[in-house]
């Protein structure tokens, strides 16, 4: 294989030239693609007249890379000393035989630089193809930094629907009262089976006449995750600014506490296995663990920016005068991290630490410490218990081919609402998009608040959150539904109604834009929960 690739390599100089070429006529968009709203799914211009006709031979280059890989690896287990080369163009520097097989990387044509450097023409041809991803160009699923995000949410959609077919199940159906939502869907879910969950959810509001045709749903997951995130509900805590979340500390105040967080995981896993979208965000840490990266210093940031600035000065600054600095953290220290923790005692960050003073040699060993006690230790039961119940629905292996920042995505859709998106993907019956009542609604809407434009997606589709895709993948009774508004016929002074299976707004001609502002904001804030006939 090493001698084949050697043969190769002028091939592999002129693929990579060829496809050089191809890239310029692509436009001039990075190659490092950030997750800013423009970079999100990717770069889906047109792909140049031919340039399938290179596909055959980046397919050839990739499976020698993997059968070089599959090589190097075989031998590395047979010889611990070998040198582990794991893409083409690599050699074994020890060896019998290795002979003339002995050249230096550079100027090579190794995986990793080809995928890095091809990264955007590789992604198209995933996306126009994406069992590519799955097949011929299986080897990019090693280094997951380099597919956009686009096409790894595509790739993990397709194997969840393969775990799904797989194991096919019947309806979950649960039934809850709203009052008491947490508890209810906690006890009839904690002990179903994992193939039970991956069953379609089916759920009732007791006391309510609606069906659950999909809008259902989405309102329970919206419901549920407000009142497992309330601060009284004891598992989880704000940080930072308030607006993201990790494991409560104190959580063990809570009644079986750790079995609630094995049905959090569940919960979370469930709506990514449904591709719904939950109403929260976590701390970047958080994310981390749910990924199995190891957290940092860092990470300490978005927890406590001050104890952050304290930690990144120690590095950056002489230790040495300091001498009451030793390898533990007394209780105030503690207390002010762990958010106002009630009882706290004198932690030693290593056997004896509060009598080893930190010198300048250690101070590294001692931030990472901190780190690992503050974002990790503190709340390790909860972690593994949250990934318990997370890891029975989704497999790390298949999760971890996210970053944290895609992770959030995934998880809680896309933070701010595009009105002129919503508006570009509204379809309507009995109104037309010049229709008075229609620009007066835009009008009104444009004047809302960030909260209040939460509420009239609540109202109409069932969730606040937004498709990643945007308005035009919201979810309907049997696939993808726009935003719909339709004329209501009858008394012009009745209030708006909304159908959540349908993401349809039902708008009564008002008399004026007043009007119509003070019956609209009245529905969306007296009527924006539950299901019954007015």
């Amino acid at each position: 294989m090493l001698n084949l690739n050697i043969a190769l390599e002028p091939l592999w100089h002129e693929l990579s030239e060829c496809i050089s070429v191809t890239e310029m006529h692509l436009g001039q968009a990075t190659l490092n693609k950030t997750l800013s709203s423009s970079a999100t799914f990717g770069d889906h211009s047109p792909l140049p007249p031919g340039t399938h006709r290179l596909l055959p031979f980046i397919e050839a280059f990739f499976v020698l890379c993997e059968k070089i890989q599959a090589a190097n690896t075989s031998s590395v287990q047979q010889d611990h000393h070998a040198t582990d080369t794991t893409t083409a163009g690599e050699v074994k520097e020890s060896g019998a035989g290795a002979g003339d097989t002995h050249k230096k990387l550079d100027g090579s044509v190794t995986f990793a630089r080809f995928a890095e450097k091809h990264r955007r023409l590789l992604n198209a041809f995933i996306r126009q193809s994406p069992a590519l991803l799955e097949k011929s160009l299986s080897m990019m699923l090693k280094a997951p930094r380099l597919i956009d995000f686009d096409n790894k949410r595509s790739y993990f959609r397709s194997r969840i629907r393969q775990q799904h077919e797989q194991h096919l199940s019947g309806p979950l159906r649960i039934s809850v009262r709203r009052a008491y939502v947490l508890e209810d869907s906690y006890n009839q879910l904690r002990m179903r089976p994992t193939q039970d969950l991956r069953g379609r959810l089916n759920v009732q509001f007791q006391g309510e006449e609606g069906i659950d045709a999909g809008g259902l749903t989405r309102e329970w997951y919206q419901i549920l995750s407000r009142v497992i995130f309330d601060k009284g509900a004891l598992l989880f805590t704000t940080v930072g600014n308030n607006a993201t979340f990790q494991p409560n500390p104190n959580s063990v105040y809570q009644t079986e506490h750790l079995s609630y967080f094995r049905f959090v995981g569940r919960v979370v896993a469930k709506a990514l296995f449904d591709g719904q979208l939950l109403d929260v965000y976590f701390t970047r840490s958080f994310y981390k663990h749910i990924l199995g990266v190891k957290v940092t210093y860092h990470d300490i940031e978005a927890v406590d920016p001050d104890y952050y600035k304290n930690l990144k000065w120690m590095l950056e600054n002489d230790v040495s005068d300091i001498p009451d600095l030793t390898f533990s953290m007394d209780p105030d220290e503690e207390k002010h991290i762990l958010y106002e923790k009630n009882e706290v005692t004198d932690y030693e960050l290593k056997p004896g630490g509060r009598n080893i003073r930190v010198t300048e040699e250690t101070k590294h060993e001692y931030v990472d410490l901190v780190a690992d006690h503050i974002l990790t230790n503190a709340i390790r039961p909860q972690i593994n218990s949250f990934l318990d119940g997370f890891n029975e629905l989704i497999p790390r292996d298949l999760i971890s081919i996210f970053n944290d920042k895609e992770l959030e995505l995934l998880i809680s859709g896309l933070p701010e609402i595009d009105l002129e998106d919503l508006k570009a993907n509204t379809e309507y019956t009995g109104y037309s998009g010049g229709s008075s009542v229609v620009q007066w609604f835009w009008e009104v809407v444009q004047g809302f608040n960030k909260e209040d434009m939460a509420r009239l997606l609540q109202f109409v589709t069932g969730t606040s959150k937004v498709p990643l895709e945007g308005f035009k993948a919201l979810q309907g009774i049997s696939g993808p539904q726009r935003f719909q508004i339709h004329k209501a016929y009858g008394a012009p002074e009745r209030l708006p109604s909304a159908h959540t299976c349908f993401n349809q707004l039902d708008l009564p001609e008002y008399t004026s834009k007043e009007q119509l502002q003070e019956r609209m904001l009245l529905a969306i804030h007296e009527a924006s929960e539950g299901f019954g006939f007015g």
